[in-house]
C-alpha cells in the first residue's frame, strides 16, 4: 500500500515510511540477498570441488598391488664384474622370488659384498649375503653384534645360528641367522622365514660353493 505520494505506507504506523526507513528497509534487502549469493556461490564452490577430486580419483592411475617387481638375481650375479669369485646364485624351488640382488665393491668393512633379497613362497624375507674375503668385523655387523646361539649342520655343511626370534618384531629382519664360511667368502643368511626355507636355501648355497 502506498499513500498518494508513491510511498509505502508502514502497516504497524498507519503512515507513510521515512526516508531514513526507507533506506533501512532497502539495505536490509540488499544485505539479504548478498548473504544468500554468498551463500550460493559457496554451495557451487564445494560442488566443484568435490567434481574435481571425484575425476582425478577415477582418472589416476593407481599402483597395482600384483605388479611384478621381482629381479633375476642369477642374471644379475652372471653380469656382475667380479673376477675369480664365484658369487652365489643358487637355482631354488618354484614359490621363491627375489626383490634384490646387487654388488657393492669395498663397503665400511672394506668388504666386497654381494646381496640377494629373498622372498619365500610363504612370503617371508630370507637375505643372502656374501661377504668376499670376509673380515671379523663384517661378520659382527651383519649380525648386530649379537653372540651365536649354537650351530646346525644342514647336509654337510655346518652353519653358525643367531636365533633372535624370542625378540619378535624388536629383531626385524635378523630374527634367524645362518652363517658358514666356503673358501675365503663367508655367507649370512638372515631373515624371517621358517626352518624349511632357511634349509632350502642354505642347501642351494652349499650345493653351488661347494662345486
Amino acid at each position: 500500500m502506498t499513500d498518494a505520494n508513491g510511498r509505502p505506507i508502514v502497516a504497524e504506523l498507519g503512515r507513510p515510511e521515512t526516508p531514513e526507513e526507507t533506506w533501512a528497509r532497502k539495505d536490509a534487502a540488499r544485505t539479504a540477498r548478498r548473504q544468500h549469493q554468498t551463500a550460493f556461490n559457496l554451495v557451487i564452490a564445494l560442488v566443484a570441488s568435490l567434481a574435481i577430486v571425484l575425476v582425478l580419483v577415477a582418472v589416476v592411475v593407481r599402483p597395482d598391488n600384483t605388479v611384478d617387481r621381482s629381479v633375476d638375481y642369477q642374471q644379475v650375479a652372471a653380469k656382475a664384474n667380479v673376477d675369480d669369485v664365484t658369487l652365489a646364485a643358487p637355482t631354488l624351488p618354484d614359490g621363491f622370488s627375489s626383490n634384490r640382488a646387487d654388488f657393492a665393491s669395498k663397503t665400511s668393512d672394506g668388504v666386497d659384498v654381494w646381496t640377494v633379497g629373498l622372498v619365500t613362497p610363504d612370503k617371508q624375507y630370507l637375505g643372502l649375503q656374501q661377504g668376499i674375503d670376509a673380515n671379523a668385523s663384517w661378520v659382527a655387523n651383519q649380525l648386530d653384534q649379537r653372540a651365536a646361539t649354537g650351530t646346525r649342520t644342514i647336509g654337510s655343511t655346518e652353519w653358525t645360528v643367531y636365533d633372535r626370534r624370542s625378540e619378535g618384531s624388536d629383531a626385524g629382519n635378523h630374527a634367524y641367522s645362518l652363517v658358514s664360511t666356503f673358501g675365503q667368502d663367508t655367507i649370512v643368511l638372515s631373515g624371517t622365514a621358517d626352518d624349511a626355507s632357511f634349509r632350502t636355501v642354505a642347501t642351494a648355497v652349499a650345493r653351488q660353493l661347494d662345486e
